[in-house]
């Protein structure tokens, strides 16, 4: 961060540059004039012409009327909003960008197919072309946002796109990216993975200082602190910009010439680097939506870093002086795809691993290992080996449930959890089954699951989670309930065993995690199984699911994130500063 001078200094100068003088040619007061005189006319024209233009962003390209159409067709008495798979932590978004490919926009849709588990609700491709940033957004799944006639629009060898995941109402799309802006030095897009703590600040101040803004998204706040930053190039207005920033962003920047990435000091949340044959760069959130463009992984975007793709090559400079990384233990547990590597690790490794240690921790008789489908595969399938007994499907998921369905007048019992889950009686009955899961959030779902299973024939079931119990909502990026509905937060394991239903239950221990990661074990955030927050979060806090305005209009009052607690203890990181001067190293070439 700043220091308290350089911030002062940039707050006066955003002022002076931002903040209108209004004068008047009259003193006459405004309202004692008649709406119909020409001397009001002239006075409001004068007026006007003194407010500030905001900055001009792109919004989602749905029509309100099928907003307002869904929402009707949700509210028939017999109809169900599914939201039983809500009942886990939910990843915010992924991002992805592509530089120097002829067909950057159609690879940059394949990525985002890739990704398309990090966010269901919502997507976008931004590409350049003839020095123009064309836009496409929408409501829905890639493959349902985009057409041929829509990708058609997206010519040229530079694109990013977005995939968001949201959850307010029923249908509600909230702030749909890349955001394009138009400001005095030209055009950019941006899209943006990740959570800013100190958003209700950076907008306040903005505000203040003249800023208009179009959406509730804290991204739009970027936009904001590039378009008032005097820095030039390019570049040093979005290190100016990322040094007021505090919390999570992994962000991918595009503008008529160049595609920037850039990571939080902590690095929170994933982006990795990549290459094509033919010398493309792509970026992306996971090493997956490389495999699929058939990019070759290079790296990962460090901590703190900026990179810049331009005609010159890939330049990779400090943003600034960074502390212990603290990357999201999730993307391990549940948020990332098992084929992908991520902060160095395999994923499908240290999910193995993790069912592993239960079966050595938390052993228990049994005649089979069964996982829920699909997050746990892959810890059963280590819990199995690891206990000897065989694992088998005693759970199968059906892979094409919407999220609305026709409810029969005579209500079904657990009728979401029964859509999604099917168990397999042969595999079931008369048997102690172990079920392996990635996490409990609210309880909601694992006890309706272990009624499937006991009304299967099941004799005993024993859940096996492999994580430790969450206690903390996540304020970097994931969609996580209020700590007074975490289930963990309020009972203990004994009676959460009680509340589910099961004859047993036992927990990844964190220690052992921790233990599992070795050295590397500092450079993970716990927040969630703590409530020792890397950062802390300020105020009225937002999260992924908390707006209703679909992006169109929103202001301070439209944040309905909670107040924080001041009574919980979290971790105080010190003073840091961050200096752009310090470390910059623009000549470097990867």
């Amino acid at each position: 961060m700043a220091t308290t001078a350089t911030a002062a200094a940039a707050t006066a100068t955003a002022a002076a540059t931002v903040k209108p003088t209004i004068s008047f040619i009259s003193t006459t007061r405004l309202s004692s004039l008649s709406p119909t005189s020409h001397h009001f006319n002239k006075l409001l024209s004068n007026l006007l012409k003194t407010i500030p233009k905001p900055l001009q962003l792109t919004q989602s390209k749905n029509p309100l009327s099928d907003i307002i159409r869904e929402t009707t067709k949700n509210s028939d008495k017999n109809s169900l909003n599914f939201n039983d798979e809500n009942d886990k932590p939910r990843e915010e978004c992924g991002v992805v960008g592509i530089y120097g490919d002829s067909e950057a926009s159609r690879l940059c849709y394949l990525a985002l197919h890739a990704l398309q588990h990090r966010g269901q609700e919502g997507a976008g491709i931004v590409s350049v072309h003839d020095n123009v940033l064309q836009s496409v957004t929408g409501v829905g799944l890639v493959s349902e946002v985009f057409s041929e006639s829509k990708m058609e629009k997206l010519p040229g060898d530079m694109a990013i796109g977005h995939v968001r995941y949201s959850t307010a109402g029923s249908s509600m799309l909230k702030n749909v990216q890349p955001f394009v802006a138009a400001y005095r030095f030209g055009s950019v897009g941006v899209a943006h993975n990740g959570n800013l703590v100190n958003y209700q600040a950076l907008r306040a101040e903005l505000e203040e200082n003249g800023s208009i803004f179009n959406t509730s998204s804290d991204t739009e706040a970027v936009l904001h602190l590039i378009a008032i930053s005097k820095a030039r190039p390019f570049l040093l207005r979005i290190v100016e910009a990322c040094e007021k920033l505090e919390g999570a962003y992994s962000m991918v920047f595009l503008t008529e010439d160049k595609l920037v990435a850039v990571r939080d000091p902590f690095g929170f949340r994933p982006l990795v680097m990549g290459r094509r044959s033919n010398g493309a760069v792509v970026f992306a959130s996971e090493t997956c939506a490389l495999d699929l463009i058939e990019a070759t992984y290079e790296r990962e975007v460090y901590p703190g870093e900026v990179l810049v793709v331009d005609k010159e090559g890939v330049q990779s400079l400090c943003l600034m002086s960074h502390p212990e990384p603290k990357s999201c233990i999730f993307e391990h547990i549940y948020f990332a795809l098992p084929n992908s590597i991520v902060f160095g690790r395999s994923v499908y490794e240290s999910r193995r691993v993790f069912g592993e240690i239960l079966a050595m921790e938390a052993p228990v008789d049994c005649d089979v290992v069964i996982a829920v489908p699909d997050s746990g595969v892959v810890a059963a399938l280590g819990y199995a080996a690891k206990a000897g007994v065989a694992f088998q499907q005693g759970l199968i998921r059906s892979h094409y449930v919407g999220r609305t369905f026709i409810e029969p007048s005579q209500k079904i019992r657990d009728f979401g959890v029964k859509l999604k889950l099917s168990p397999v009686r042969a595999v079931l009955e008369g048997k102690r089954v172990v079920v392996v899961d990635d996490s409990i959030v609210r309880g909601t779902t694992s006890s309706k699951i272990v009624r499937l299973i006991k009304e299967a024939g099941a004799k005993e079931v024993h859940m096996r989670i492999a994580s430790p119990p969450i206690i903390g909502s996540c304020y970097y990026g994931v969609n996580t309930p209020s700590s007074e509905e975490l289930i963990s937060n309020r009972m203990s394991v004994e009676e959460i065993r009680e509340f589910i239903g099961l004859d047993s239950l036992a927990f990844l221990p964190l220690d052992s995690l921790k233990n599992l990661l070795g050295k590397d074990s500092p450079n993970f955030c716990y927040a969630c199984f703590s409530g020792k927050y890397p950062v802390e979060p300020k105020g009225k806090v937002k999260r992924v699911g908390d707006f209703l305005d679909d992006g169109l209009s929103g202001s301070m009052e439209s944040i309905d994130g909670g107040w924080l607690q001041g009574t919980r203890n979290q971790k105080d990181v010190g003073n840091i500063t961050l200096n752009w001067k310090q470390g910059i190293n623009s000549s470097q070439v990867i």
